[in-house]
């Protein structure tokens, strides 16, 4: 290969990496919390390009925190084990039994799968539960369903944050990555808690840059389902009037960026899982993807 044809290829390759300069400044130091989730945790690639992706944010001198649940994962061993699921109000019914199979799947096999993939790249990861050192605490959690209020068992409702735990992994340079599980606030024992709501509860006590939830979907759809147009950003109290129109799986992934950008948090994005990479070019390019969220304060206009 001549001189000059190296040159050129070599060329995009730079101004890819120059047009993430400002980015880096901007966020070098700076927490961002990444709910795991989707078709992202079972497809190979896209688990090895997420943990490529987080690992990359870590040397770029941001400090994530992974935070993940495992709905496809718990169905499947609730269903090894003779367990029905059951969903009301969009929430999994969590019997005692199946409480076990939840704790046991997402801390000792969803968890692991990820510490081990992030720890492929060096001694980074180190997974915790929200039972660890007071992380997350909960009280039981009763939706209302037709005016009733109704018991769905062991499913929390997040009621306490203690940051300590993963404060002290970030300064030692460490990457937490936490399973939403939280200790009882009153009865010892444990909650299983959405991992959507989990990570904005996170974002918001970490003081937190930025909240990444990672969807099946390319972001928040402007007309669906007549148009597929994704609103690319919107303020909280637009993203507010939004909720009763949107699909039930997700409420909870946009009441929790609502919840992260009214408590602190400077953006919270919806970004699309399925696409390797998507964390990098939401946070290292002009264009992003997704649908981003920024408190009612941002002016009209790039508040990035």
């Amino acid at each position: 290969m001549s001189n000059v044809t190296r040159k050129h290829t070599a060329l995009p390759k730079a101004q890819i990496l120059i047009e993430a300069l400002p980015w880096l400044t901007r966020h070098r130091g700076k927490t961002v919390v990444v709910k795991f989730g989707g078709n992202a945790m079972i497809d190979a690639e896209l688990k090895a390009a997420f943990a490529q992706d987080i690992v990359f944010l870590h040397h770029a001198g941001l400090k994530p925190v992974v935070v993940h649940g495992g709905g496809p994962q718990i169905s499947a061993a609730l269903d090894r084990h003779g367990i029905v699921s059951e969903f009301k109000a969009g929430l999994r019914v969590t019997t005692e039994d199946a409480m076990d199979v939840v704790r046991m799947v997402l801390a000792g096999q969803v968890q692991r799968e990820l510490v081990g993939l992030l720890n492929e790249h060096g001694p980074l990861a180190v997974g915790l539960t929200g039972e660890d050192a007071h992380t997350i605490t909960a009280t039981k959690h009763r939706p209302t369903i037709d005016g009733q209020l109704v018991d769905i068992g062991r499913v929390g409702e997040i009621t306490a944050i203690d940051t300590g735990a993963i404060e002290a992994l970030l300064t030692d340079g460490r990457i937490p990555v936490v399973s939403s599980i939280a200790r009882s606030q009153d009865d010892g024992h444990v909650y299983n808690v959405n991992a959507d709501t989990a990570a904005a509860a996170l974002a918001a006590a970490l003081g937190a840059e930025t909240l990444m939830v990672l969807t099946d979907v390319e972001g928040l759809y402007e007309d669906w389902p007549n148009s597929d147009e994704v609103i690319s950003r919107l303020t909280a109290t637009q993203l507010e009037k939004l909720l009763p129109e949107l699909a039930s799986g997700m409420v909870p992934k946009m009441e929790g960026c609502l919840h992260a950008v009214r408590n602190g948090v400077t953006t919270a994005r919806v970004i699309d899982g399925r696409v390797q990479h998507s964390i990098l070019l939401e946070i290292f390019t002009d264009e992003g993807i997704g649908t981003m969220v920024v408190p009612d304060d941002e002016e009209a206009g790039d508040a990035e």
